[in-house]
């Protein structure tokens, strides 16, 4: 499998396969809501589509980036919402990298959505598939995110059979600007235990996998196949 990896300002074309990645916090939000029984998750392009969709569905849940907001209903931590009762609940999520990395390659016949806490799930989807390539969208910090490229390059050599020791993928993004950001409370709507969960590896047996259904892209989680 050739890897590429790309910041999303750089795809030029509609890849075969791609893997958007978001380790803080999208992603590791996302699959933190599928494990608290979300049956979907609408990835948005913008706050005011996220409330669109609030008012015409107000049973489904909305979170964003950044502090509380009215017609909000949660924020993009994964330790605001592990206890959260999300059972059969569609969930509205518009963050500032992950959603948009997503929507930039919605049009490919393949999309999953990472972060560590499901990476060997998708490192088994990437090597089910049997793709020739695979273009890995790192999100942060239009393409220099070190914990998403540290995520993405382990994916990577994992979907390739290598046998990596994750440990110094998993200290890159600890070491990492968003991590310190997070720590240091620069970022709104944070926990503090929001570090330590995105750095969770293969938290969830999962991968989760978008694609377009009634012109909205949703986000569902994947069973890992069996190896």
């Amino acid at each position: 499998m050739d890897a590429s990896f790309l910041g999303i300002d750089d795809l030029t074309d509609t890849p075969s396969v791609a893997v958007v990645v978001d380790v803080m916090r999208a992603f590791t939000v996302a699959a933190w809501a599928f494990a608290r029984g979300a049956e979907k998750i609408v990835l948005c392009g913008s706050l005011e589509e996220s409330l669109t969709l609030k008012s015409r569905h107000p049973e489904w849940v909305t979170l964003k980036d950044g502090p509380p907001a009215p017609g909000f209903d949660a924020v993009n931590s994964p330790a605001l919402l592990r206890s959260v009762d999300l059972d059969g609940r569609t969930v509205v999520q518009k963050t500032t990298a992950g959603t948009v990395g997503a929507l930039a390659v919605r049009d490919a016949p393949l999309v999953l959505c990472a972060g560590f806490v499901v990476a060997e799930a998708t490192a088994e989807v990437l090597r089910a598939t049997g793709t020739g390539s695979v273009t890995f969208v790192v999100t942060g910090e239009g393409g220099r995110a070190e914990e998403d490229l540290a995520c993405a390059q382990y994916i990577a050599g994992r979907a390739n059979g290598a046998r990596r020791n994750a440990d110094e993928f998993l200290r890159r993004g600890e070491k990492s600007l968003a991590a310190a950001e997070l720590r240091e409370g620069v970022r709104e709507g944070a926990h503090p235990d929001d570090v330590a969960l995105c750095l969770e590896l293969d938290r969830f047996p999962f991968a989760m996998v978008a694609g377009v259904e009634d012109s909205l892209m949703v986000l569902r989680p994947h069973p890992a196949p069996r190896p």
